[in-house]
């Protein structure tokens, strides 16, 4: 979706609407920007927005056997057909479901395929109230109960009037998009005028959607609805090219994301410079009254060391970036330690030269080797990010050698992408380096990503699976902006197949929390208990919906 002018209208429920006009949907892969291993989960995907389950599976079997004239012998288990059959782990249009062993034409693919311990569930029973696709929020101001939740996930300082019984449904009452009880909640059940009555109802905090161009643009390749790239000539900040009411933030507001920190592109997607800003998706303009839209204007300096960089003038190789990086970040320091040392030879009274632009480069730089902001890095390689970890340790070398015991913190680095961080799991741990791994799912899809793990049946493990056994702080980060919807799936990936590694609320804290603590900032400081969702069904699984979203903007939006 919205990638150029003729997919600025697609959606999600295209397959729902397709079938119910008597068509039939066929989902297919555009290898390698849809990746064909993922190809079924496209189907589950299409069941999630209201095609039946029948249908969601035959579109990636006998619908495209039948319409390429192979039905007679493709598509389908019986006899006299070619044997291609797959054995899974869970059914196949559930989240995180993996392939045990593959067969074409009886011959078996795998010698020893990597299978999952997790536990057998059976089936999914097909919920006919998907088939009704969601509608635009109602924003409520006042007060409002959700009845009939099951779990809560979210961590809040609210008065908890009545605890929940174990096993038993709870109420969560709202007022003012702030929520004011969780529990029996008997008189706000009394005065709300509003009541929502939920089926296996779900609190959870709101997602935060990281290192997309989400809020810079509205359609990707038009050049009049996109902020453009920086290139290496030019430095901006994100906070200056924030663009409000689109298309792309009203979905991304409809399914929970409530917050949104992107920065400019250097050359083109999932690549990264100037400053990134946090914003809310909710509002209809940056200045909304009473509002905080922009709770942080810089939240960290970015630059790409990917491959991208190589077709840059002032960087025409890895090495070259590398070390521009690096004679940035020591120069920083240089010119920090000259300005001690000039306040202090004038008694401490403002140094002669003057200080720079507090919107430059220069002085974002001063932050960083201040250890004031992170360095936010997009990079893949193994052998990249390893430079990236000498980098640092030289910049807190000399910082240690210029400042002595007031040297302060430390570079903070933060790898953006980290196809191949899994092969430094441990060095990354040990430097206190967190990862937005994006894309989350190992694709290869270049050069620099071709060490990644794609996970069972193929390697044991994925690359979120070795960074969180490490101990390294990870976040689930887009690498294009249509994956908003995805956030919820890919956060319950990451819990099904991460062989006992995160429960549940640590892996929605990959996309909401660890967002936070990657970047140091106060997920509050805008009012973070304020933003929530409340789910039908659990969101890590493939047939959730959210049903209400309090966005910090004192209201809450029910779907």
């Amino acid at each position: 979706m919205w990638y150029k002018a003729e997919a600025y209208i697609a959606s999600e429920y295209a397959g729902k609407y397709l079938y119910d006009r008597g068509l039939v949907p066929i989902y297919v892969s555009d290898n390698p920007i849809l990746n064909a291993q993922h190809l079924v989960s496209e189907a589950g995907k299409g069941y999630r927005y209201g095609l039946p389950y029948h249908a969601a599976l035959a579109a990636v079997t006998t619908a495209p056997a039948e319409r390429l004239g192979l039905g007679n012998q493709l598509g389908k288990i019986k006899p006299g057909f070619d044997a291609d059959v797959v054995v899974w782990d869970s059914d196949p249009l559930s989240v995180g479901a993996t392939p045990v062993q593959v067969w074409i034409d009886g011959a078996a693919q795998y010698e020893t395929p990597v299978e999952l311990n997790k536990p057998l569930t059976g089936r999914l029973s097909p919920n006919p109230d998907l088939s009704s696709a969601v509608k635009n929020g109602i924003a409520v101001t006042g007060k409002i109960v959700f009845t009939g939740v099951v779990r809560d996930f979210l961590t809040t300082s609210v008065d908890m009037r009545t605890i929940p019984v174990k096993n038993a449904s709870f109420n969560v009452a709202v007022e003012s998009g702030t929520i004011t009880c969780i529990g029996q909640c008997r008189a706000e059940l009394r005065a709300a005028p509003h009541i929502i009555h939920l089926k296996n109802g779900y609190l959870a905090p709101a997602p935060t959607a990281f290192g997309s161009t989400i809020g810079l643009n509205t359609v990707d390749s038009e050049q009049t609805t996109d902020n453009g790239a920086d290139g290496d000539t030019v430095f901006s900040r994100a906070a200056d090219a924030l663009a409000f009411d689109t298309t792309k933030l009203h979905i991304a507001h409809r399914y929970g994301i409530t917050r949104a920190i992107s920065a400019p592109k250097f050359s083109g997607s999932a690549t990264h410079h100037g400053t990134s800003a946090g914003f809310l998706t909710g509002p209809s303009t940056g200045l909304t009254p009473t509002v905080g839209v922009v709770f942080a204007t810089d939240v960290a300096l970015h630059y790409t060391l990917s491959l991208p960089v190589k077709h840059s003038d002032e960087t025409p190789s890895i090495s070259a970036a590398v070390g521009h990086l690096r004679h940035k970040l020591i120069r920083a320091l240089l010119v920090s330690s000259s300005r001690v040392r000039t306040a202090q030879s004038i008694f401490e009274r403002a140094p002669s030269s003057p200080e720079p632009d507090p919107s430059s480069e220069a002085a974002f730089l001063q932050k960083v080797v201040a250890g004031e902001m992170p360095l936010a890095i997009t990079v893949h390689s193994a052998d990249t990010i390893a430079a990236l970890l000498r980098v640092k340790a030289d910049v807190d070398k000399v910082k240690s050698d210029l400042f002595g015991g007031r040297a302060g913190g430390l570079l903070r680095l933060v790898i953006v992408g980290g196809a191949e961080a899994h092969l430094l799991a441990t060095e990354l741990a040990a430097a206190e380096v967190g990862v937005f791994l994006s894309p989350m799912q190992g694709l290869a899809v270049s050069w620099d990503q071709r060490r990644s793990l794609t996970g069972a049946p193929l390697t044991n493990g994925t690359t979120i699976d070795v960074l969180i056994g490490a101990g390294v702080l990870t976040a689930v980060g887009l690498e294009e902006d249509w994956i908003v919807r995805d956030l919820g799936i890919l956060s319950g990936i990451a819990h099904k197949n991460g062989g006992g590694k995160i429960n549940e609320l640590q892996a929605l804290d990959l996309i909401s929390r660890n967002v936070y603590r990657i970047l140091g900032l106060n997920e509050s400081s805008d009012g973070g208990e304020k933003h929530f969702v409340i789910h039908e069904g659990n969101p890590l699984q493939v047939d959730s919906r959210v049903k209400g979203v309090g966005s910090g903007t004192g209201r809450v939006y029910v779907f």
